[in-house]
């Protein structure tokens, strides 16, 4: 088949490499220069088997309402947003009860896992590298009881193949001795040895080229303007380099979907949802941590990267803007410094990158992968905050699919 996927980020650059596989002829269609150079640029890299968890949860929504207009909150909701959203926030509300909650949590996890066994294929397949590192991911906790709750609510999901260990105070400043000077803030941890640290755009751009080096096209600097749908099915894209003939479209284009499928009566319930990053460069504090901390009261994870940490810590229900907030850049880092006193101010050293982007939520933060009413038509979007966790597993779950419907139209 002639399969054409739009949207170059990781999940369509995954997508590109299981249905070359299954042997499709694939193009790929990507405004920017290159692959990953958009929300897959500066995530918290880390591949979260741990965290599927929908942001939709019990208590949450109200949160997001006492934090209105607090700058510094966690998660902030811009009220000029309100207006474009409410329908979205109403779907929150909805997925915030308990059961739908747990639902979603399970859902997630079984994507999680299968795309960590997916990448492991990659990596062996491909020799791709990306700064990868396992075993290497804790969560920080500041007092018992929130701790103790954690670990239960995590252990909760061992018999769905989650893997959770407790760590002790000691243990924990024993696996990361970075955190000993302010050894009196951590209760305790959790290690979670499924997880997985990587560059998502390295692993964008690298896999990118592997594919291409196998016969995928990838149209960079080419945007997407239109569906081409002809006898009730699509028949082509229409880009600004030209129609494009194609037996398949997958819409891999995070926040900028919908636009694009609204006027084709397809409703994706997606509202972008800002996350802030820093990256430093390691040389800035070459002692520092060898482990991701994730800090359960700071919210905030820290990861080494290979030559320089990653940091994050923020989500902004807004628009379309990808401006760095410096105000909450600051909030960030100044929760970081509470543990990692030498990088205070780091946000400011030589060589440091202040970055945001838009992670492509929907209500119930469960991704949506799979066929429309339009045939022929594909979606692999709205991973929200799980994207470089589930984009290996969401790819081949949807190539699978493709090549499914291709079997029985010919049949």
């Amino acid at each position: 088949m002639r399969i054409t996927i739009l949207g170059a980020g990781v999940i369509g650059v995954a997508t590109a490499y299981w249905l070359q596989r299954d042997g499709h002829e694939v193009t790929v269609i990507e405004r920017r220069e290159g692959a990953g150079l958009e929300t897959s640029w500066g995530n918290g890299a880390i591949i979260h088997v741990s965290s599927v968890q929908p942001w939709a949860a019990p208590g949450v929504p109200f949160k997001v309402l006492r934090w209105i207009g607090q700058e510094e909150a966690p998660m902030l909701l811009r009220l000029r947003a309100v207006p474009t959203m409410w329908r979205w926030g109403l779907g929150f509300l909805r997925a915030s009860r308990a059961a739908h909650h747990q639902a979603g949590a399970l859902n997630n996890l079984e994507l999680a896992l299968l795309s960590a066994r997916s990448m492991a294929e990659i990596r062996e397949e491909t020799g791709v590298t990306y700064d990868y590192a396992g075993q290497c991911v804790i969560k920080t906790f500041a007092d018992e009881p929130t701790f103790l709750a954690s670990a239960a609510a995590h252990e909760a999901l061992a018999p769905h193949g989650l893997v959770t260990e407790r760590l002790t105070r000691d243990e924990v400043i024993r696996r990361e001795p970075s955190l000993a000077p302010v050894a009196s803030q951590v209760a305790g941890g959790l290690f979670f040895p499924q997880d997985e640290v990587g560059d998502c755009n390295k692993f964008s751009q690298g896999l990118a080229a592997w594919c291409a080096a196998r016969g995928v096209r990838f149209h960079y600097g080419t945007t997407v303007e239109d569906l081409v749908i002809r006898g009730g099915r699509v028949a082509a894209v229409r880009t600004s380099a030209g129609e494009i003939a194609s037996d398949a479209v997958v819409v891999a284009l995070g926040s900028h979907g919908p636009k694009l499928l609204r006027p084709h009566g397809i409703d994706v319930p997606i509202h972008p949802v800002k996350g802030l990053s820093i990256t430093i460069p390691r040389a800035h504090w070459p002692e520092g941590p060898r482990n991701a901390i994730l800090d359960d009261a700071r919210k905030f994870a820290l990861t080494p990267l290979g030559d320089r940490y990653r940091i994050v810590g923020s989500a902004e229900i807004t628009d379309f803007d990808t401006t760095p907030s410096p105000r909450r850049i600051g909030a960030i880092m100044r929760e970081v410094a509470t543990l990692f006193p030498p990088l205070a101010g780091a946000q400011d050293a030589p060589g440091a990158i202040q970055w945001a982007g838009l992670r492509p939520m929907v209500p119930d933060g469960r991704p949506w992968i799979g066929p429309t009413r339009i045939p022929g038509l594909f979606l692999n979007t709205g991973h929200g905050h799980t994207g470089w966790t589930m984009a290996a597993g969401s790819g081949r779950r949807l190539a699978g699919m493709i090549g499914a419907a291709a079997g029985r139209a010919a049949a």
